[in-house]
C-alpha cells in the first residue's frame, strides 16, 4: 500500500493507505482535493497547537496545499484510510453529468466560520456513505480499480452525489466551492510559493493579476494580508519541525525560508511568546500528559497570545 499523501499527479483517483504505527506528525502538500475516510485509527489535524481529531467512520474533506496530519493506530496497531481525489474540472464534469443526466439540483446555502477558516472538515458518516466506503474497501482488496479509469470516475461520480443529496454542512460546502477552477490556480500559486523567496509583485505577475488585484484576492481568500500570511505559515510549519524533529533550531529556521536564525527566533517569540528552544522544551515536558491535560495546556497558550 502507498504510504505518503506526495505526489499526487501519479497516483489514482481512488487510494487505500495503510499506515505504519507512530508514525508521527508528517507535513504532507497536496495538489488534488480529497475526500477520505477512515477505516481504522484516528488521524489528527493540526493548526498550530490546535488539533482536530478525524476519528475511525468518519469522512473528511482536505483542500489543496499543506496540511500537518498525525495518523495514529488503534489498539491492533492498525491504520487505514481510503481516499479520494479529484481537480475542479473533474468535479465540474460530475456535477454537470448529474444535473443535465439525471436531472439533479444542486444547492448549497451553508456558510460558517468553520468552513472558512478550516483548509478540511470532517464529520461522522451517514449509514449510506459507511457501506459505500466498505463496498470500496472490498474492491481495493481485490484491486479492482487497478488501471480502470472508468470504473474509478464511476465511484467517484457516486460519491458526489451522495454527498451533495445531504442536508447543507460544512463537507458538501467545502466540496461545491471547488468547482472554481481560477480560484484553484490562484490557491494552487499561493501555496506553491509558501518556502520560497519570492516578492508580493512576483507572485501577482504568476497569477496573472495585478499588484492591487492579487492583494484583495489573497485578503479575500486568506483573510489577512500576504505577508503577514506567509510568514504564520512558515512558523506553523517550524513548530511542526521542532515537536517532530531533532532538527537544531537554525537548521528549522532554514528549511523554513528563515535564513538568519536570530531573525527567526525573534519572530517565532513575538507569535507565540516563546523562544523556539524553550518551546520545544516545553513540550518534551509535557508530551506524556494526557489528552485533557494537553488541551487545557493548548487553550492556556492560546489564551496567553492572545491577550497580548
Amino acid at each position: 500500500m502507498k504510504k505518503s499523501l506526495m505526489k499526487q499527479e501519479q497516483q489514482p483517483v481512488i487510494v487505500k493507505y495503510v499506515e505504519a504505527p507512530n508514525a508521527g506528525i508528517e507535513s504532507v502538500t497536496l495538489s488534488r482535493y480529497a475526500i477520505g475516510y477512515v477505516l481504522q485509527g484516528t488521524k489528527y489535524v493540526y493548526y498550530g497547537d490546535q488539533r482536530y481529531a478525524v476519528s475511525r467512520g468518519d469522512i473528511f474533506y482536505m483542500g489543496v496545499g499543506h496540511h500537518y496530519i498525525e495518523n495514529v493506530a488503534d489498539e491492533n496497531n492498525q491504520f487505514e484510510q481510503i481516499i479520494f481525489f479529484y481537480t475542479p474540472t473533474e468535479l465540474q464534469r460530475i456535477l454537470s453529468h448529474l444535473n443535465i443526466t439525471y436531472g439533479v439540483q444542486i444547492t448549497n446555502s451553508h456558510s460558517c466560520d468553520r468552513c472558512r477558516v478550516l483548509a478540511h472538515v470532517s464529520m461522522a458518516a451517514t449509514p449510506s456513505l459507511r457501506s459505500f466506503f466498505a463496498n470500496c474497501n472490498t474492491y481495493l482488496r481485490n484491486d479492482f480499480f487497478s488501471n480502470d479509469e472508468v470504473a474509478e470516475n464511476i465511484k467517484l461520480t457516486e460519491l458526489v452525489y451522495m454527498i451533495i443529496s445531504l442536508k447543507d454542512c460544512c463537507l458538501k460546502s467545502k466540496i461545491l466551492n471547488n468547482v472554481d477552477v481560477a480560484r484553484e490556480n490562484f490557491d494552487q500559486i499561493v501555496y506553491d510559493h509558501i518556502f520560497k523567496d519570492v516578492s508580493i509583485e512576483e507572485l501577482a505577475s504568476a497569477s496573472n493579476r495585478s499588484l492591487t488585484s492579487f492583494k484583495k484576492e489573497f485578503k479575500r481568500r486568506f483573510v489577512i494580508p500576504p505577508h503577514k500570511w506567509y510568514i504564520r505559515q512558515r512558523l506553523t510549519h517550524s513548530r511542526m519541525l521542532l515537536l517532530s524533529t531533532s532538527k537544531s533550531v537554525s537548521e528549522i529556521g532554514n528549511e523554513c525560508a528563515f535564513p538568519n536564525t536570530s531573525h527567526f527566533i525573534k519572530l517565532f517569540k513575538k507569535e507565540y511568546n516563546v523562544t523556539p528552544a524553550n518551546y520545544r522544551s516545553e513540550h518534551m515536558r509535557h508530551k506524556n500528559m494526557s489528552d485533557n491535560e494537553v488541551a487545557e495546556l493548548i487553550r492556556e497558550h492560546d489564551a496567553a497570545v492572545g491577550s497580548n
